[in-house]
């Protein structure tokens, strides 16, 4: 495992970061793209965990009923919940969801990522689907940002994933040669709709990867 040191960042530092994010970026507004399929114009309830200015709600559909929760909220409303998920356990009050995500999120839970994904699993309903994304630390040109505490092999991180859940898909949100998301309009738009992971490639120039889950895989839409 590759190690970092485990500093865990309080809500000073999230406010500050979370307003990087108030426009949907790409891998955001990849993840509404599956969030939305997974969906299919049914009614349903998500749970976006670390959800920062809460940008995916602007690009989800509208039978899609739309939960946060972050450390640093900055705009109050009563479907957003502040609150320290690494000192708190993850919860809406008594609510559970059909789909769960958390995206940009396990990179930062250092030691909790057994707990964490244990805590999303009880909150998910019984057809629900967790959609998670996890940097891929093996790409050829790996960047690891500082306040990273959790940062491991990819084939790691889908152990412990699997442990707990089903994973139904695994894809990178992108392929570059550095380790960024594409950036020209043109290459977004080529690589939004690539769901596919390329065997070897992906672990190679794979810049994040997608993992669509499911409580017993019975269900794959």
């Amino acid at each position: 495992m590759m190690q970092v040191t485990e500093k865990y960042y309080k809500r000073d530092f999230w406010a500050e970061e979370n307003l990087k994010y108030l426009q949907p970026h790409f891998r955001l507004a990849k993840a509404a793209r599956i969030v939305n399929r997974v969906a299919c114009g049914r009614q349903c309830s998500l749970l976006d965990v670390g959800c920062g200015p809460a940008a995916l709600a602007h690009v989800i559909t509208r039978n899609i009923d739309y939960y946060g929760i972050d450390i640093a909220i900055h705009n109050p409303a009563p479907n957003l919940l502040q609150r320290d998920i690494l000192a708190d356990p993850i919860e809406f009050g008594d609510k559970q969801f059909d789909i769960i995500v958390a995206q940009g999120v396990f990179e930062y839970v250092g030691a909790f990522q057994v707990q964490k994904l244990g805590e999303i699993k009880r909150l998910l309903k019984k057809h629900g689907r967790f959609i998670v994304s996890y940097v891929n630390f093996d790409h050829i040109h790996k960047f690891v940002y500082e306040p990273y505490s959790n940062v491991q092999p990819l084939s790691e991180f889908s152990e412990s994933l699997r442990r707990v859940f089903h994973i139904d898909r695994r894809f990178p949100t992108s392929y570059h040669l550095h380790h960024h998301e594409p950036q020209r309009r043109f290459m977004k738009a080529i690589q939004m709709q690539i769901n596919v992971d390329i065997p070897l490639l992906g672990k190679l120039f794979g810049v994040e990867y997608f993992f669509i889950c499911s409580l017993d895989g019975s269900d794959r839409r």
